[in-house]
């Protein structure tokens, strides 16, 4: 299935649709006001971000093996929030025209977020 014909963005916004209603989860709608950069584009369980949109990707929090296993496989990269090379060792960046399913992704990553608390 080709994502080519809508944006990174709303690609997200249908991701997060998916989790509304989800108990102890938060989306960027939830919040009472809208917000800029970092984080204005995230989902939370129980307040800690599971994912978020960045730069136009998808970056997802997974277990580092798992981050490890995506990396070496190609399926993308570590997340470098800064842009200096200090990478995140258990978030993953996915480009949005990646072929691996944003759902199934942000899914894992709630469930590894939410197992963590």
């Amino acid at each position: 299935m080709s994502h080519s014909a809508i944006t990174p963005e709303e690609r997200f916004a249908t991701l997060a649709e998916e989790f509304l209603g989800v108990p102890h989860v938060t989306s960027p709608a939830a919040g009472t006001q809208a917000k800029k950069g970092f984080g204005s584009s995230e989902l939370k369980v129980y307040g800690k971000i599971f994912a978020m949109l960045s730069q136009g990707r998808l970056v997802v929090k997974l277990p580092k093996t798992r981050v490890d296993a995506l990396v070496a496989a190609g399926e993308g990269e570590r997340f470098d929030p800064r842009r200096d090379g200090r990478l995140m060792k258990e978030w993953l960046s996915v480009e949005a025209s990646s072929e691996l399913e944003w759902l199934a992704l942000a899914h894992e990553a709630l469930e590894y977020v939410a197992a963590k608390r």
